[in-house]
């Protein structure tokens, strides 16, 4: 796989002092602050914390989908805020990709198809080889024109795991990614995230509610009362 991205192998996200509030008609509701964050290249890192303590808020700055209300986020050592909005897409689209609770594959689409689109957008040439390797990486390789209502809930996760690792990302954000599947099912999704994770060097931060699986990761931070903290395993 070719891995020649642009990215310092540092350090590829640097948040400093950085807050998210909103405004509502009680006032402005302040979800975190001085929230501070360095992640190196290929670290396996969880994000964890109670439900409405602002995880997934905290994953959509982190991936330059929104931009802090203070502070400062460099993602590969480039600041997307000072980038144009079509530099901040081409730069998303070639350096992170994401894998979601409830799957977000294209239903009127096969299994090659969902993988393949990605690398279609980026005019990769051999878009289909590619995706037909990924796809037998996560041992989908005889479900490649299935439409995902013809795949199971782990299938269709396995689906998008392939997609995402398809473009060779820096970066990979995952939220709640075996939030709709079964224990066991769960359980071997995420052997294969993080097995692709370790051999593509992909820096992966997952978003979880299981302290099980944020304890396979190599870092964990717990997210409550505004405050991001490092746990020591």
């Amino acid at each position: 796989m070719d891995h020649s991205k642009t990215v310092d192998y540092q350090c590829v996200i640097n948040a400093q002092d950085v807050a998210k509030r909103f405004a509502s008609q009680a006032g402005d509701i302040h979800l975190f602050s001085q929230i501070n964050l360095q992640i190196v290249q290929g670290e396996s890192v969880a994000i964890t914390g109670p439900s409405g303590a602002g995880k997934s808020s905290l994953l959509s700055l982190l991936a330059g989908l929104d931009e802090p209300s203070a502070g400062s986020i460099e993602l590969c050592s480039k600041n997307l805020s000072t980038l144009s909005d079509s530099e901040q897409s081409a730069f998303r689209a070639s350096n992170i990709s994401f894998i979601f609770q409830s799957f977000h594959l294209l239903p009127e689409l096969g299994a090659l198809s969902n993988v393949m689109l990605p690398l279609q957008i980026l005019g990769q040439p051999d878009a289909r080889q590619v995706a037909t390797t990924r796809l037998d990486q996560v041992g989908l390789g005889h479900r490649l024109h299935h439409k995902p209502a013809q795949l199971s809930g782990g299938e269709q996760q396995r689906v998008a795991i392939a997609r995402a690792f398809a473009t060779n990302p820096a970066l990979l954000f995952a939220d709640e990614p075996t939030g709709n599947l079964d224990q066991h099912t769960g359980e071997q999704i995420i052997d294969q995230l993080l097995e692709l994770n370790r051999a593509e060097a992909t820096t992966l931060i997952l978003i979880t509610h299981d302290p099980a699986l944020a304890a396979r990761c190599q870092r964990t931070f717990h997210l409550d009362n505004g405050q991001l903290q490092e746990r020591q395993s």
